[in-house]
């Protein structure tokens, strides 16, 4: 049996064991998928090790992103520009990296919550593994502005200079800015930060906000509540991340298995589930 597994620090909250359960169990695909909690200084050798023991790929969560794509033969175009990878696939001691963070994130935005983005100003809030992996696909979107904002001036700068030919390409203004310089009011705000996971203050203050805004959190469950109390306190519409977090693994599991899994379906069985949790 094919054997799958995500890795991450911390991983005991992941639901991805989960999901990629139903979406075997729906395809008719054997395989086992678990989760690894990876030292913080020793994610390379918990790639070989998982390869050494059969492994055939992996999802990589916080914070091991950058240092994926470091490790990979072959990067497909979106994890190339993103410089970071979420998932890795292995034929053999051949290591592909592919990034699907971006695509679930604007599959959830425009089909689940029903939010197009064309023409909409968007702020996005940080400049790691998160928010490097999902700018490009929102680029491609086509809203009007995009921001991105960070602690250090120079990592968003970065980011946004990699991204400048895309969002050009796109007819979309592209610019960088710290936490403290970000102007103006968006329609959609989405924090890529690992605040609500540390359990801190939303990084930005609420005027960044329109009214009816769309708040997301690329977190969920637990760790995004105190991100959703805090938009709905100020007039927008929260989400968490659920639904980027079952559509980057349809995609993932596309990746590894040749199959579409039905992501609606089990992202509505997975919110049934951890209401009744």
């Amino acid at each position: 049996m094919d054997r799958y597994c995500v890795m991450g620090n911390p991983v005991q909250h992941s639901k991805s064991p989960w999901i990629h359960a139903r979406f075997a169990a729906l395809t008719g695909q054997a395989m086992e998928y678990g989760k690894r909690l990876i030292p913080l200084d020793g994610f390379p050798a918990a790639v070989r090790e998982f390869i050494a023991e059969g492994g055939r790929g992996c999802n990589i969560t916080v914070p091991f992103k950058f240092q994926a794509a470091s490790l990979v033969s072959h990067r497909t175009a979106r994890a190339a520009l993103a410089d970071a990878c979420n998932i890795l696939r292995f034929d053999g001691e051949i290591i592909s990296g592919d990034n699907t963070d971006g695509i679930g994130l604007v599959l959830d935005l425009q089909d689940n919550a029903g939010v197009p983005l064309a023409g909409r100003d968007l702020l996005l809030v940080g400049a790691g593994g998160a928010a490097a992996g999902v700018l490009g696909p929102l680029l491609e979107a086509r809203p009007r502005r995009v921001v991105v904002a960070n602690r250090t001036l120079a990592k968003a700068q970065s980011l946004v200079l990699r991204h400048a030919t895309l969002a050009a390409a796109n007819e979309v203004e592209l610019e960088a800015t710290t936490l403290e310089g970000v102007r103006g009011a968006f329609d959609v705000m989405v924090n890529g930060t690992a605040t609500s996971l540390e359990g801190v203050a939303v990084p930005v203050p609420a005027g960044v906000l329109k009214p009816r805004a769309l708040a997301y959190d690329m977190m969920y469950g637990p760790a995004a509540a105190s991100f959703l109390r805090w938009a709905a306190e100020h007039g927008a519409i929260g989400r968490d991340g659920l639904g980027m977090l079952v559509e980057q693994a349809a995609e993932a599991f596309h990746v590894w298995r040749g199959v579409r899994p039905p992501s609606a379906q089990v992202l509505g069985e997975l919110r049934a589930e951890l209401e009744r949790a």
